[in-house]
């Protein structure tokens, strides 16, 4: 059972601005694996931080934690322009993931934002609310990651199948997304490398969230093309960011180098992004700290 105490100490490390980033992460993740109102109060509380990537991650981990009680402040980023597209958009996922109902007004309002990535992940969660209206729950119950999803696998076709679904802009992103988590769950070569193709998607938003996937599918045939992403001159820094956690993820001798690149880098997203690849790449690779597990040893 872990004390109030020992929730505040983690999460004042998370709101350390002086803190090393990547252990203001590894304080996040440690929250987010707790739970329950402090926890999602501490972590509720760094919108205001000037991390993007910070309070990116934020969101996501109360999607994941799928507590209603996050819904007023992923509804108050998601409504302010203030804030960075990544963090909106991170916000609107977040409302989805959690799978109330009540949000559906306030993700269609978001449907038309001027922000297309927002706008898009807006139509994405409402999608996802209308599916498990619909009854749809237990499909997601199979998949074989603990993530909570912005669609739920397509149902069985053939990789190549999959594949031409996945790369038909003419398609609902939403079909498209169902398609790239139902690679995702094959696991396979084929699947890893038919994802791969879909970094020269034209969506940014697709890009991105085709970088996530291969980041939980740590598969080795990916590390060309996530690396290759990382690298493309113009290329959105939100995918570019995402790519590089996908390399971290993975952890193997080759993505070492392309992160250590590009530690700095001019957009601070992707600099911070590589930082915090590197840490978990160190830590992944090593016994002292299971990533996200490590409440006490945060606090010595």
């Amino acid at each position: 059972m872990t004390s109030v105490e020992q929730v505040s100490a983690v999460g004042q490390v998370l709101l350390d601005p002086k803190q090393e980033l990547a252990k203001r992460f590894r304080a996040l993740f440690t929250l987010r694996n707790i739970g329950g109102p402090e926890a999602l109060s501490w972590i509720s509380r760094g919108f205001s931080d000037e991390s993007a990537l910070l309070k990116h991650e934020l969101a996501y981990c109360l999607g994941q934690m799928q507590d209603a009680r996050a819904i007023p402040s992923l509804s108050a980023v998601l409504k302010d322009t203030q804030q960075e597209p990544m963090v909106r958009h991170e916000a609107g996922e977040a409302l989805g993931a959690i799978g109330e109902a009540s949000v559906l007004d306030l993700l269609k309002e978001y449907c038309q934002d001027p922000v297309v990535e927002v706008a898009e992940t807006c139509q994405l969660a409402v999608a996802r609310l209308q599916w498990l209206q619909s009854g749809g729950q237990a499909q997601e119950d199979s998949s074989p990651y603990t993530s909570v999803d912005p669609a739920p696998p397509a149902p069985k076709m053939s990789p190549s199948e999959l594949r031409d679904v996945l790369l038909n802009e003419s398609l609902p992103l939403f079909e498209r997304y169902r398609a790239m988590f139902a690679l995702r769950n094959l696991g396979t070569e084929e699947a890893a490398l038919a994802l791969a193709d879909g970094l020269q998607c034209s969506s940014a938003l697709f890009r991105h969230e085709i970088g996530y996937v291969l980041g939980q599918m740590q598969h080795p045939a990916a590390v060309p093309a996530l690396s290759a992403a990382l690298e493309r001159p113009g290329e959105n820094p939100m995918v570019r960011h995402e790519a590089a956690e996908a390399l971290g993820s993975i952890g193997r001798e080759e993505c070492v180098g392309v992160l250590q690149k590009h530690q700095g880098d001019g957009e601070r997203v992707v600099q911070e992004s590589c930082v915090v690849a590197l840490d978990m790449l160190h830590y992944e690779n090593s016994e002292e700290f299971q990533y996200a597990d490590g409440l006490m040893r945060l606090q010595g």
